[in-house]
């Protein structure tokens, strides 16, 4: 996960705070693992300080009939107050808490949303029925508070999230929400219920993001990439189904101008071989080559690099050329690292197949800086490749350029 999710995790920690987003900037150089888990732990401490409060008005729940109570309470207690306090009931009483939540009226509920432990929401989310659930969802989405509505989908259970695929119509206001989303998997979820449920809902979603602004892109973004690779590769698939190649093309550039480049590059990385073809003919890949090389210079991560080396190997000759010297000229530890991650993501096939195109000056340079490699101390050489094997992978590689000459 990338800046995009870490971006998210701000917002939500500075919703739990109560601050401005502007006062936590220092903090995003945490990523969105810290912040996450520094956003659950403050949402944890600061509702169970006020747990002995919250416990002793619990104890009113049954002795008053929520027929009673509720009315009284919608009328004089603030939602902020009834958020807070429900961590409580839902913990004492979870059948009550799940009668309230039937009982209460849809805004007010919309209302003590942001107020809720969000431990309570995941217990909502599980053993209430989706109907009312689905209600509060959609009156958050008609108020386009996502931060809100994110957590619901991040809990959301198999039947919850069928009835959201059938009493949710906001397309967009599901992906912004689930941008607020943590969980991959939770997100994962969702979309397989979207992809494979009888709504048929991602191609109208992804309709929607095409035709969307650069917000709602980044947001979609942000979910597809880190859903699961068979989820990706569906989703890829679709996507070049609906969208012309002005519109894939169009997309790519609002990825990159947005430096949402490493996010982009996993969900590529992870499309189907057809998907992954017809990204290739796409007129903007051979103007994109080269800066897709730029992009992932100093980096190890292989998802990334999969994003790149899986579409330049399908390009023409003259593209890879291009590509594969700019790769002989990035910073040599990243052109020393690559044999060990083409092993670890077996990307060697497509590796070769750019190479192949290159002129033998630019493989000779590549060549001795992978030999460069085996002469390094052992303690530098581990540090820059996790791979032990890189004589043999040397060995192979030599050969193959040899046969590709």
């Amino acid at each position: 996960m990338t800046e995009l999710v870490t971006r998210a995790q701000l917002i939500l920690l500075a919703r739990t705070l109560h601050v401005p987003v502007e006062r936590l900037a220092h903090l995003e150089h945490l990523g969105p693992h810290r912040l996450h888990e520094l956003q659950q732990r403050m949402a944890g401490n600061l509702f169970d300080r006020h747990t002995p409060v919250f416990e002793r008005i619990a104890k009113l729940v049954p002795i008053i009939p929520l027929a009673i109570s509720l009315p009284i309470v919608q009328k004089l207690v603030p939602p902020t107050m009834t958020g807070r306090a429900a961590g409580a009931i839902g913990v004492l009483y979870p059948d009550k808490a799940i009668e309230a939540l039937l009982r209460l009226d849809v805004s007010y509920a919309a209302d003590c949303g942001p107020y809720l432990d969000p431990r309570t929401v995941g217990q909502l989310t599980g053993d209430a029925p989706p109907e009312p659930v689905v209600a509060i969802l959609n009156e958050l989405l008609a108020r386009r508070d996502y931060i809100t509505a994110g957590p619901f989908l991040a809990y959301a259970t198999p039947e919850l999230i069928r009835a959201v695929e059938e009493g949710v119509p906001d397309d967009e206001g599901l992906i912004r929400s689930a941008a607020y989303a943590y969980s991959a998997e939770s997100i994962s979820a969702v979309m397989r219920q979207l992809l494979t449920g009888d709504g048929q809902r991602v191609p109208r979603m992804l309709d929607t993001v095409i035709h969307g602004s650069k917000e709602l892109r980044l947001a979609a973004l942000s979910v597809f990439a880190r859903c699961a690779p068979d989820v990706i590769a569906a989703v890829g698939d679709i996507l070049f189904e609906v969208a012309p190649p002005s519109a894939v093309a169009d997309l790519l550039t609002t990825f990159l101008a947005a430096d949402a480049t490493d996010d982009m590059l996993r969900f590529i990385g992870r499309l189907s071989p057809q998907a992954l073809t017809r990204l290739a003919l796409n007129p903007v890949l051979p103007e994109l080559a080269e800066a897709l090389v730029d992009a992932v210079d100093g980096s190890s991560d292989v998802g990334v690099w999969r994003g790149v080396l899986e579409p330049l190997a399908r390009t023409s000759e003259q593209v890879r050329r291009r590509a594969g010297g700019r790769l002989a000229r990035l910073d040599p530890a990243t052109v020393i690292t690559l044999p060990a991650l083409a092993q670890a993501a077996r990307l060697w096939p497509p590796l070769l197949w750019v190479l192949a195109a290159t002129d033998v000056d630019v493989q000779s340079r590549v060549g001795e800086l992978w030999a460069t490699a085996t002469r390094l101390d052992p303690d530098v050489l581990e540090r820059r490749i996790t791979d032990q094997r890189l004589d043999a992978m040397l060995t192979t590689l030599t050969t193959t350029l040899r046969m590709l000459r």
